[in-house]
């Protein structure tokens, strides 16, 4: 590598470091953008958009949810990658900035961290009914007649499967190929949270559910080793949840989400259970609520590793580019 190649990589590598770093800033220091400017809130909207127009027919309904699939993550892929184009003629500056804010939106942290504490706070409150309505924000599931355990659980259950969709698949993402890569993969798991149910999404959504799933495949399992890493720098018991993980890792319809929260349940040593669909861990006493705030702090150590991650796999792909 000659001086003048070497020192356009180093620069390159640079300002995509400083969008990350500055993504991660934005994500801790301020709120949520508002919903009107708020990337995803559009993805929502395109997609209801497509689906008022969708054919009842299975066969029908399974290609036009193809169809809307291809169109929804192409379209905010091209979007972004122009919009990118564009920031980068204005110069260093506006593509850092402009970089770093379309990153933030493709993921979060302290959001999904914020709101397994504020399901904690009111357990621990003896607040019962306040802790099914804060679990609303992480769980879609009936919440009406839920147990301060199941409660407690279905809070850590859901923080570490988003370990996963929320901040290591996004990072991955844009380490591989930049910031329109992550804003499509944040289109792709839009329309699987969308679309991707059983009932009458049930083919309407299908190529969503398993784009998700594929996109997911290599990022949950990576996940899952970052948080057994996080798991033994808090000096929890990395053994225990190498082996529940590898026995229970199958036990969830989602072919992904397993990992990590299995793995979840043997470090922690707690049951986490969904009352009909899997039992993680059902060897262990069910959770309280100061647990969640245990699982919290190995989601924001996977969070940390990730970030080393994502670093080293984009300085990979800057030196190859090079």
């Amino acid at each position: 590598m000659t001086p003048s190649i070497y020192s356009e990589w180093w620069a390159n590598l640079a300002l995509d470091v400083g969008v990350v770093m500055l993504a991660l800033a934005l994500d801790q220091l301020l709120p949520e953008p508002p919903a009107r400017f708020h990337p995803v809130v559009w993805m929502g909207r395109m997609i209801s958009g497509l689906e008022r127009f969708a054919p009842q027919r299975p066969a029908s309904a399974l290609l036009y949810g193809f169809v809307g699939v291809v169109v929804t993550v192409g379209a905010w892929g091209a979007i972004c990658w122009a919009a990118m184009l564009g920031l980068a003629a204005l110069g260093p500056a506006a593509y850092l900035l402009g970089g770093a804010v379309l990153l933030r939106t493709s993921f979060t942290v302290r959001g999904l961290v914020a709101a397994g504490e504020s399901t904690r706070r009111a357990l621990e409150d003896d607040d019962l009914q306040t802790a099914r309505t804060r679990l609303r924000s992480l769980v879609s599931r009936d919440r009406a007649a839920m147990s301060a355990p199941l409660v407690a659980a279905s809070a850590i259950e859901s923080v570490a499967e988003n370990t996963t969709d929320s901040y290591i698949a996004p990072w991955l993402a844009f380490s591989i190929l930049a910031v329109p890569l992550a804003v499509a993969y944040r289109a792709a798991n839009t329309l699987d949270s969308m679309w991707g149910k059983r009932g009458r999404y049930e083919h309407l959504g299908k190529s969503a559910a398993r784009l998700d799933d594929l996109v997911i495949l290599i990022p949950a399992r990576l996940s899952a080793l970052l948080m057994l890493l996080s798991g033994a720098l808090l000096r929890l018991p990395i053994r225990q949840g190498w082996q529940v993980m590898l026995r229970d890792r199958r036990s969830t319809e989602s072919p992904n989400a397993g990992w990590t929260m299995s793995a979840m349940a043997g470090l922690l040593g707690r049951r986490l259970e969904k009352p009909g669909h899997y039992d993680l861990g059902a060897e262990f006493p069910r959770p309280e609520a100061r647990d969640i705030a245990r699982g919290n702090r190995v989601a924001h150590g996977t969070a940390l590793l990730g970030v080393v991650l994502a670093l080293g796999v984009l300085t990979l792909r800057h030196w190859v580019a090079a």
